[in-house]
């Protein structure tokens, strides 16, 4: 019922920022909880960012806390996902997900719908 897209990846020098975007279509927004993961071919998924329904409650990977900022708005049916400070390690694809339930989880089974990604790639 859901259907996400992803944009804004393409080619960043480290240390630059950039946004991606979320676009959310089939059901209302505020009714779903978003994430934002990253995968390299051939690896699992890492979890990146999570944010609730109503904003209250928002969780960070390791490796992007301080650097990465997970927002939404409901009015755009649009999550985001703000990075700066990027480093050549954050060049992977990146997926933004979505669930019905729970608030802000860390867990790539615990969501319901799924981006079919955008590519971010970071130059030296």
């Amino acid at each position: 019922q859901v259907q996400l897209t992803e944009s804004g990846g393409g080619l960043v020098q480290a240390g630059d920022s950039v946004r991606l975007s979320c676009v959310a279509s089939g059901r209302p927004f505020s009714t779903l909880a978003m994430g934002w993961f990253r995968q390299t071919t051939g690896k699992e998924r890492e979890f990146v960012a999570a944010m609730g329904w109503a904003s209250a409650r928002t969780n960070y990977g390791e490796s992007v806390k301080g650097r990465f900022t997970i927002s939404r708005d409901n009015t755009k049916n649009t999550a985001y996902l703000q990075m700066n400070s990027l480093k050549p390690e954050d060049t992977v694809v990146y997926f933004c997900a979505a669930t019905r339930y729970g608030d802000a989880n860390a867990r790539d089974f615990d969501y319901d719908y799924w981006g079919q990604g955008t590519q971010v790639t970071v130059s030296t």
